[in-house]
């Protein structure tokens, strides 16, 4: 599966924190999320006008209206969208970008927007202050990578994601400043780091992986009726227990057998569960587990007990 992406990708990523691969998903897995996006959120197209709340002379603000939209998995819908987030080349990409073995994925969720429904604009930031209680670290392995997939062409009409790369950022501050306090100095690096932003834009089956150390912002979505169907996966180094967002056993009341139903043991291994072969997995740890997923096939889990004559 990793003839979505090559060493040149890689090489951005780790050069610059961010790089964008173009028509990373076929069509026909493009197809089949978008659906899904259509029929989770009910709807394709957003209001004739943008909404601008945004104060002259700010470049954005955050509001929670731009997030009202986010569905975390499991969502009720097809395994397309609820398994795209753990498709084999984002797992293989992840994997190289940060040097693992293996990793676990600790954010998945669907993220719809439409024109008219919120001012989207916001500014520059990085995202390890809610992905960590510490700081980015100078080591990829000890990192993690934010994968951003279009399912909907995305113009610059229809709100694409912008960012600085490293090189660029480190010309204005370092990631440190996103978190701080200081008006002035905020104001100040959102004015210099402004005409350093690149887009994101790109067709649907794009996707984009950034660091949590990249200045990054959400766009408006200025196009009439517009709509932006994405999907964000996180990943970090499995055992890398610094990093993290979502406790998936804490939402446990989601449909999880959309998901257990349908993955393989590589996918369900980035969610956290033992892979075939794990001493946790034994006849008694396999009754329970077939007792609350019963749709879940679990031959490659007790074929990987089975001693050799």
């Amino acid at each position: 599966m990793t003839d979505r992406f090559g060493p040149e990708h890689l090489e951005a990523w780790r050069r610059d924190g961010g790089v964008s691969i173009r028509n990373f998903f076929t069509p026909e897995e493009v197809a089949a999320v978008r659906a899904d996006f259509e029929a989770v959120f009910g709807r394709v197209e957003g209001s004739g006008e943008a909404l601008v709340k945004t104060r002259e002379g700010q470049v954005g603000r955050f509001h929670p209206s731009q997030f009202a939209d986010i569905k975390p998995v499991p969502i009720d819908c097809s395994p397309a969208l609820n398994l795209i987030g753990v498709h084999p080349a984002l797992i293989a990409f992840a994997k190289a970008a940060l040097n693992a073995e293996s990793v676990h994925v600790y954010q998945c969720q669907a993220w719809a927007k439409f024109t008219g429904d919120s001012d989207y604009d916001q500014p520059f930031h990085c995202d390890f202050s809610n992905h960590t209680l510490t700081a980015p670290s100078e080591d990829a392995h000890l990192n993690a990578v934010t994968i951003l997939c279009y399912f909907s062409d995305v113009t610059e009409a229809h709100g694409p994601m912008h960012y600085v790369t490293r090189p660029d950022s480190a010309q204005v501050c370092g990631p440190e400043v996103s978190v701080s306090q200081d008006p002035e100095l905020h104001a100040r690096v959102q004015r210099d780091l402004a005409p350093l932003g690149r887009s994101s834009a790109a067709p649907a089956g794009s996707v984009f992986p950034y660091a949590i150390d990249v200045f990054h912002r959400g766009t408006n979505l200025t196009a009439p009726r517009g709509a932006r169907y994405a999907l964000m996966t996180c990943f970090k180094a499995a055992g890398n227990d610094s990093i993290g967002f979502h406790a998936w056993a804490f939402h446990h009341k989601q449909p999880w057998a959309r998901i257990f139903d349908h993955a393989t043991p590589e996918q369900l291994a980035c969610f956290g569960v033992q892979p075939p072969g794990h001493p946790f997995w034994t006849e008694t740890t396999l009754a329970r587990a077939h007792a609350r997923y019963p749709g879940w096939d679990m031959t490659p889990y007790r074929e990987a007990m089975r001693v050799p004559a």
